[in-house]
């Protein structure tokens, strides 16, 4: 579909930087993808009230997916021992996923309205690595461990987002083949020690604010300016 529309299109909006390259010169416009913008009024104070949780220890969102990962729920309940000395956490685990016997933490199977405020809420976020779910967390600055889906099991999308979004210092990268505990945990400490440095890179993207960047482009076109 791509590209039987290209050629007519005058300009060509896309997620990645590595994709500017594989479009035609002067159509490529490089914006990132737009967001719901409920998820950027979300409320810390009501999501910390629904956890049930303090201010006194962060807190790690994890994100599986719409369906919920088996390898992403294994992994973070594997290591909650280790975690729940440090952080809180809220899992979204997917329909049919929770696991009665882990206890200390927050698990829903779907959140609808409420993610905005799990995710004002986060201090870093673990997540698969689809287009939509990064770009969120860009757009919200959240520093983010990318777990993305293994080559067997996709077409391979999700690996070269999450590399994207690990060579602009966005996010740390695992893939399922490499989430042992000793592995995983210190990666999570890092994002938090230095979220800031994260939330710096994110700021210089060119890939944040992509509703106005779409629009203003539509409007030069139709007006001719273009």
């Amino acid at each position: 579909a791509n590209k039987i529309a290209i050629p007519s299109a005058a300009k060509v909006c896309c997620n990645f930087p590595e994709t500017l390259k594989s479009l035609p010169e002067g159509k490529a416009v490089l914006t990132g993808s737009p967001i719901r913008q409920e998820l950027l009024s979300g409320n810390k104070i009501a999501a910390m009230d629904m956890c049930h949780f303090t201010s006194d220890k962060p807190v790690i969102l994890v994100i599986g997916g719409s369906q919920g990962s088996v390898a992403v729920n294994d992994a973070v309940r594997g290591i909650l021992p280790e975690l729940l000395k440090k952080y809180q956490v809220i899992h979204l685990c997917g329909k049919g996923k929770l696991d009665s016997t882990k206890t200390g933490y927050i698990q829903f199977e779907y959140v609808k309205k409420e993610l905005a405020d799990l995710f004002a809420l986060a201090d870093v976020c673990i997540s698969r690595a689809g287009a939509n779910a990064i770009c969120e967390l860009l757009a919200l600055r959240k520093p983010n461990l990318l777990i993305p889906l293994s080559a067997n099991a996709s077409r391979g999308d999700q690996i070269l987002n999450a590399e994207s979004f690990e060579n602009q210092g966005f996010s740390e990268v695992l893939t399922e083949e490499n989430l042992a505990p000793t592995i995983i945990l210190p990666i999570i400490d890092k994002l938090y020690e230095k979220r800031a440095d994260y939330v710096a890179a994110m700021e210089k993207s060119g890939q944040s604010d992509a509703i106005s960047k779409i629009t203003s482009l539509i409007e030069e076109v139709t007006s001719g300016k273009n």
